[in-house]
């Protein structure tokens, strides 16, 4: 995965990393964001494992233990970075909309 495609993480993308702040495995992560959602982001099984390949490729998560079929995996210090960036760039979004909409109700 390119720097570039990193900018700015998908839902999923945001979701996944999100959720392994946890050690996990792929269907806890499935149910892990649609409890934390409350239902409205349901990720598929071949999303969750594909960005798992890619973002183990990158080294923004790593695989701590495979049990019977199950890889566990949690984020790297990079991974974590990379979800902090991503917050405060929502966090700056829903903040600049904020200010927007408060002066458009006036």
């Amino acid at each position: 995965m390119a720097k570039q495609q990193l900018d700015t993480l998908t839902e999923p993308m945001y979701y996944i990393l999100l959720a392994l702040t946890e050690e996990r495995h792929g269907y806890d992560i499935i149910k892990s964001t649609a409890e934390l959602t409350k239902g409205r982001v349901n990720l598929g099984a071949g999303t969750v494992y594909n960005l798992l390949k890619r973002f183990d490729e990158e080294g923004i998560v790593e695989k701590t233990k495979v049990e019977e079929r199950r890889k566990l995996y949690r984020l790297t210090p990079k991974g974590k970075t990379i979800l902090e960036e991503e917050y405060k760039r929502l966090s700056n979004q829903v903040s600049d909309g904020k200010e927007i909409l408060k002066g458009a109700s006036k």
